[in-house]
């Protein structure tokens, strides 16, 4: 019988054609049943179309199962693969907006920060009804694969409160590990790592040639690359301080920490334009607006390129593939998982989602003890663990006073604002996000009394550091360049 993999948002043509791609490099993988389901009908037969031409060029006989009904889709799957963003670029604006009412001020607000803890009240309610589903429809043992952000918030829910093996996935550790590589001179495959922390938060603990520590060498040859030494000033300031290098992109990681965006002034240091990933106010969101725009008006154009073509050397570092195809063949596959702590990490509360190394295998999926972070990292990573457990609580329950906490505790909301801010933006977030979030009826009922009854904190009049988002039109004048962006699951 054949394996079925289910795609959860598959409307994300980055990722689900992407992913399909590299699962069907597998020659034992080239005869899997394949579904797809998303809410956009639109978008779900823009992609559907597209890799079913894949299919049909390297010729496999599989035909995609296409459905907007999500049951159907994980009826009897071995493997699901979420990759959906839950209220979609809508609530994505709002999760940006509002904060930056208060002079929270987000470079992409998904994972933590005030759009992050939000995020998570949206996904987690959504990943715990697939769940429910997985449970009553998927193969025994199905495994979920979370690629949705926060990523830490959902596979943790899944796993403590879902009834289901999931392992959080993310590109960032590959992406770090190519740029120490090149800083360092070498190729990646040269460089053997160690990863160790919390998703966009964890540190290269161990980097190695030829058996050789190469950590003190790291922030020398940062400081000596030009480009580098402008692009990720924030990431080069932790590792100066910290004395570790993080996983996640300078913008992205300017906004889980309390340093680098609190005041206006703070961006003009340490920001830069050139790249959405830089910094820029709302960049993530931007990058999405453009992509989605440019994907629906040049989708006809991607239906006249090549197909891909299915082979091993063109298959992408994210980890999905090569986990099908280590449970599946059992060939051995080292990559970085996120899941539940249980003691892998000594110093970090027993209870949340780490990212570590980790084994896959016939047996199944192994992950080592690694043991103590540096101090200075775990103390990072412990403030950002309460935060997520807090949010990870409050969705579970729709209990708004745990939300309140979350925000109160994340360290950039935290710095920017004060509890009765924090108050009356967690109330004004619900109310603008409420047709997404069905498990605080009675709580956003309340809110909107709150706001209607006046006596209101006024708006900071602040808009951070905005770049021009690009029409189509403009966007046409680097066709190539955008196709390329448009078609990748790391868009940095």
């Amino acid at each position: 019988m054949a394996v079925k993999v289910a795609f959860i948002g598959a409307g994300s043509v980055g990722f689900t054609r992407t992913l399909l791609a590299d699962i069907l490099s597998v020659p034992e993988l080239q005869n899997i049943d394949v579904a797809f389901m998303d809410i956009n009908a639109r978008n779900l037969d823009m992609v559907t179309k597209l890799c079913q031409r894949d299919i049909d060029s390297n010729g496999l006989s599989i035909k995609i199962l296409s459905t907007l009904d999500r049951r159907e889709a994980l009826a009897g799957a071995r493997y699901v693969v979420n990759c959906a963003r839950i209220g979609m670029l809508e609530a994505f604006e709002l999760d940006v907006e509002i904060p930056l009412r208060y002079g929270v001020d987000q470079c992409v607000g998904d994972t933590l920060c005030a759009g992050g803890v939000m995020y998570g009240q949206r996904g987690i309610a959504f990943v715990l009804d697939v769940c429910k589903d997985i449970r009553e429809l998927c193969a025994p043992g199905a495994v979920l694969l979370n690629y949705g952000n926060p990523n830490a918030m959902l596979t943790w829910a899944a796993n403590k409160y879902g009834g289901v093996q999931t392992l959080g996935l993310c590109h960032g550790v590959q992406g770090g590990h190519k740029q120490i590589a090149g800083a360092l001179g070498y190729k990646q495959d040269e460089v053997d790592i160690i990863c160790a922390g919390l998703n966009h938060q964890t540190w290269y603990i161990s980097v190695k040639h030829k058996g050789e520590e190469l950590l003190d060498k790291i922030l020398p040859a940062f400081e000596a690359d030009a480009d580098m030494s402008k692009w990720e000033k924030c990431r080069i300031d932790v590792l100066r301080n910290f004395g570790y290098y993080s996983t996640e992109s300078n913008g992205h990681l300017s906004e889980y920490l309390m340093w680098y965006r609190k005041r206006p002034s703070d961006l003009q240091t340490w920001m830069h334009l050139d790249r959405w990933s830089g910094g820029e106010t709302g960049g993530y969101l931007r990058c999405c607006r453009e992509g989605r725009n440019w994907f629906e008006s040049d989708f006809p154009n991607w239906m006249q390129e090549k197909p891909r073509v299915f082979a091993q050397e063109k298959r992408s570092q994210e980890h999905g593939s090569y986990i099908l195809e280590g449970l599946e063949t059992g060939r051995v596959y080292r990559g970085h998982f996120n899941v539940m702590n249980n003691g892998c990490i000594t110093n970090l509360p027993e209870e949340c989602v780490v990212e570590v190394p980790g084994y896959v295998d016939g047996n199944g999926i192994s992950i080592p003890q690694v043991g103590e972070l540096p101090l200075g990292c775990a103390a990072v990573c412990s403030q950002s663990a309460w935060v997520q457990r807090l949010a990870v609580e409050a969705a579970v329950a729709g209990d708004i006073d745990l939300l309140r906490q979350a925000m109160l505790m994340d360290p950039l909301t935290g710095a920017v604002c004060n509890p009765p801010e924090i108050r009356q933006m967690v109330d004004e977030m619900l109310v603008a996000q409420a047709e997404w979030l069905p498990q605080y009826g009675e709580a956003i009922v309340q809110a909107k009394e709150r706001l209607a009854a006046g006596g209101l904190i006024p708006h900071r009049d602040y808009q951070g550091v905005r770049v021009h988002t690009k029409t189509v039109e403009e966007m046409q004048a680097q066709r190539e360049e955008n196709r390329r962006n448009a078609a990748k699951t790391d868009k940095t």
